[in-house]
């Protein structure tokens, strides 16, 4: 299948919510926990460890604008990670940095799985058909 991918960011990004200061200030009459409680969890993607066969939602991801683009650091719930930027060529994402290429496939028109070092992420995107085969 050949085609163009673009990742639904909008759409993940409303999932996020604004992230709170790390230094802001807790109101006077709140305790410890009620901050915790009120803090919202980061979003969860499908993913699977190397080895393991089933995705499940237990990754987290944050997004970083640099100079070379998006990138996506896809966070493991044991601290491994793995870094992505996004392209603007149709190919989705491309690894950030490390030898080997990522494994972008398409999983129907609004979904892919990114497989890099043996772990496998799902992701929203736009898979639109080449116009040119």
């Amino acid at each position: 299948m050949r085609g163009s991918i673009a990742l639904l960011w909008p759409l993940v990004l409303a999932a996020c919510g604004s992230q709170p200061a790390e230094n802001a200030a807790l109101p006077a009459n709140a305790a410890p926990d009620e901050a915790a409680a009120a803090t919202p969890a980061p979003p969860k993607i499908p993913c699977a460890a190397p080895g393991v066969a089933d995705l499940t939602p237990a990754c987290t991801f944050d997004r970083t604008e640099t100079q070379a683009g998006t990138i996506l650091t896809l966070r493991h719930p044991d601290g491994a990670f793995h870094r992505l930027q996004i392209t603007r060529d149709g190919r989705g994402v491309i690894a950030a940095d490390g030898a080997e290429p990522a494994k972008v496939t398409p999983l129907g028109p609004d979904s892919i799985e990114v497989a890099l070092g043996g772990a496998r992420y799902r992701l929203p995107a736009t898979v639109r058909e080449d116009a040119a085969r």
